[in-house]
């Protein structure tokens, strides 16, 4: 009986050590989770948040991307959206090319991984500079890289990868990885805490990297557009503190936004079983994980008993279940009336973006859901002022919400 139990044990052990290998989703990421069972309202349709929102319509302007990821505007006003297997595709007058662009690295599509975030350079009228973050290496040595590039016709030429994450990891999650840009002309970047248990780095839970200055894993880094770090970063003169770091305790965050007016840096984070967050970002903060957490191990118990501590800071919105956070967006355009000022979030496993009403202290007055057919990945403010949502799926597709005038 003994034996027959200790081989029992070891069979499970085998099964889930291998699921968390491949980086496979379901109930062990809520990045990569799903909610078949969820009902959702079809495509260009009206949505309406409530009786007394703006109501929404969907239209369909793109489908046939595959699992994309990230979007971000030209300033002619051609669209590029990744597609995390690792092509970059441009869209033109509404029409998606269908060459994708050449010269984008190799990177590695396993699990979570793949290419990611799509970014372009404030000052790209002179200097044609966009930026990619990607995962790279193998499934048993790997890292998030940020790379820069020069885009000329349908081609990237001298790229270069500005920043690389250390130390590497295992598996195929939580890579991170939004970058936003401030004011200053330095950037934002998210990258992910290296993954959940067993996963291990010299010795450890990989996810005890967030709270480790000597590391880049758990943490939003601040670099110059070279790649070069700041002088004015929080940890810069602090002995055993790597410079870039902007901030730390984070699990990973998928959702980062800057609010233009005046500098506020929003996240969405995920949590692990329950537990994702909307946080607001300041420099040096640490944001806990994983010792303070209302996230839950996915094989069942507390992660941490802890839900606040002196010297973290506490989020200003915690969703379990989870909703598995993607896009952020603040919205500052004239096209939705009703929503200056407030955040746009979101959700893979809700399917729906998350309207969150703030109001001018940046307390949340209400929140308020549109759903759709399949998982939100991105969600972005365009130059025309509406909002643009990529979907992730194997037939993905980019939406853009319209005002429907009463």
């Amino acid at each position: 009986m003994k034996n027959r139990l200790i081989n029992g044990k070891r069979f499970y052990l085998t099964i889930f050590n291998l699921i968390i290998f491949l980086g496979v989703g379901g109930c062990f990421s809520s990045s990569e989770s799903s909610n078949n069972s969820t009902i959702q309202p079809t495509a260009n349709q009206t949505s309406q948040a409530s009786e007394t929102q703006q109501q929404v319509k969907q239209v369909i302007v793109i489908e046939g991307l595959e699992h994309p990821w990230s979007m971000d505007w030209l300033p002619n006003g051609d669209m590029l959206i990744t597609e995390r297997p690792g092509r970059l595709r441009i869209v033109k007058n509404g029409e998606l090319e269908p060459q994708p662009i050449q010269g984008v690295p190799e990177v590695l599509a396993v699990g979570q991984g793949g290419l990611l975030e799509v970014s372009v350079h404030p000052n790209f009228e002179e200097n044609n500079y966009i930026y990619l973050t990607y995962a790279s290496g193998t499934r048993n040595d790997n890292q998030t890289r940020i790379a820069r590039a020069i885009l000329e016709e349908n081609r990237l030429r001298d790229l270069e990868v500005i920043f690389e994450v250390s130390p590497s990891k295992t598996g195929g999650q939580h890579f991170g990885s939004r970058l936003v840009w401030l004011e200053d002309g330095t950037f934002l970047a998210s990258i992910g805490d290296g993954g959940n248990p067993p996963l291990t780095i010299d010795g450890e839970l990989s996810r005890k990297q967030a709270q480790q200055l000597d590391s880049y894993l758990g943490k939003i880094i601040r670099l110059n557009d070279d790649g070069s770090i700041p002088e004015n970063n929080p940890f810069v003169d602090q002995e055993n503190a790597n410079p870039a770091i902007w901030s730390y305790g984070h699990r990973n965050i998928q959702g980062l936004t800057v609010n233009k007016q005046n500098g506020e840096i929003w996240s969405t984070e995920h949590g692990s079983k329950g537990g994702d967050e909307l946080n607001n970002i300041k420099a040096g903060g640490n944001y806990g994980w994983p010792v303070v957490t209302h996230s839950r191990e996915y094989t069942g118990g507390e992660i941490s008993d802890q839900r606040s501590l002196p010297g973290m800071v506490d989020p200003l919105e915690v969703w379990t279940p989870a909703i598995a956070p993607s896009g952020l967006t603040l919205y500052d355009g004239d096209q939705f009336t009703d929503w200056k000022g407030d955040l746009l979030a979101g959700g893979l496993v809700a399917r729906e973006v998350i309207r969150i009403d703030l109001n001018e202290a940046g307390e949340i007055v209400g929140k308020y859901p549109i759903k759709f057919e399949q998982r939100v990945r991105d969600v972005s403010q365009g130059p025309d002022g509406f909002i643009y949502v990529l979907t992730d799926d194997r037939n993905g597709k980019l939406i853009r919400l319209e005002p429907i005038n009463n």
